[in-house]
């Protein structure tokens, strides 16, 4: 598996194409389930696992990789199938998410695929709000058409973390309070998890949310602003938009919003759960005005704060 991994340094140059990567595992015999390349760090057979007392039902234990301590998530359970005995092909896939690393405990891990984000698609509205997936897709193995369901690890991760919403001290500015009330900012991001955290966050201040789902449907929204004569940085104190949706990817979003002319001046803040270093670079690439890693209100607020003074200011 070091060998399926060995190469992901070199791999970065598929985003803001509009491409990913997705390593597919299982965690039954008959589906296939993935998450996106970029937030792997390794995939190591399962180690000794130390029991964890006390922690989330879902933590199968603590695992010393490499000289660090890593708690170990259960997926299988964690997405709410049942039990099943840890056998032979069991594998653990180490991830960063959110400035945390984090393994999560699956069945045997299969190989890597190169995706396009049009053919990503968002699970089946009849799956109800409560699955624990952010998008679909189908590949072709052994012959057969067979699904592929995109986990949605930052749902997994908030019902274990607690994700506090609340605002260090002094970060908010009293004197930009008032002037919050009625501005509209955009959230693109496919996970309704990660949505309600920034809604969560930015509500409380007065601030109007409008919300999109990938990045396809916030491109059409605003789209349909301008071609209804809308200024859209007029209608929009920003938009902060996920890098990972179906269908258009937030790097393609932001390309798209630039080579608009009704539309190019939107403040565009990146906010993901991908390396940040990383992403410094992307953000450059394609033209956004600001990144933050999910998930840290503080700094949320304190981009929300800025773009205003800087809108008053003129």
């Amino acid at each position: 598996m070091r060998k399926v991994l060995d190469t992901v340094d070199q791999r970065t140059k598929l985003v803001g194409e509009n491409r990913l990567e997705l390593l597919l595992f299982r965690i039954s015999s008959t589906q296939l389930f993935a998450i996106n390349v970029f937030k792997v760090k390794e995939v190591v057979k399962l180690p000794t696992i130390n029991a964890f007392p006390g922690s989330n039902a879902n933590i199968y234990g603590v695992a010393n990789i490499r000289g660090a301590s890593i708690p170990v998530i259960n997926l299988r359970e964690a997405i709410g199938y049942s039990p099943r005995p840890i056998t032979e092909d069991s594998n653990l896939i180490i991830t960063e998410y959110n400035r945390s690393v984090q393994a999560f405990l699956v069945g045997k891990v299969e190989h890597i695929i190169n995706m396009t984000w049009s053919d990503i698609m968002p699970p089946p509205k009849t799956s109800g709000g409560h699955n624990y997936l952010t998008a679909i897709t189908k590949i072709e193995q052994d012959g057969l058409t067979q699904l592929v369901s995109i986990i949605d690890v930052e749902k997994v991760l908030a019902e274990i973390i607690d994700y506090d919403v609340s605002l260090s001290d002094g970060v908010l500015d009293e004197a930009l309070a008032g002037k919050m009330h009625g501005r509209k900012v955009l959230i693109v991001d496919d996970s309704s998890t990660a949505r309600k955290q920034v809604r969560d966050t930015l509500t409380p201040l007065g601030i109007e949310i409008v919300e999109a789902s990938d990045g396809l449907q916030a491109l059409q929204l605003l789209q349909g602003w301008a071609d209804n004569g809308k200024h859209v940085a007029d209608e929009l104190l920003m938009m902060i938009t996920d890098a990972e949706m179906p269908e258009m990817d937030g790097y393609k979003l932001t390309a798209e919003v630039r080579a608009d002319p009704r539309m190019a001046s939107l403040f565009i803040t990146l906010n993901t759960s991908l390396s940040g270093s990383f992403n410094k670079a992307m953000v450059e690439k394609v033209g956004c005005n600001e990144f933050i890693s999910k998930f840290q209100p503080d700094l949320l607020v304190g981009v929300v704060q800025d773009r205003l003074r800087a809108i008053l200011s003129v």
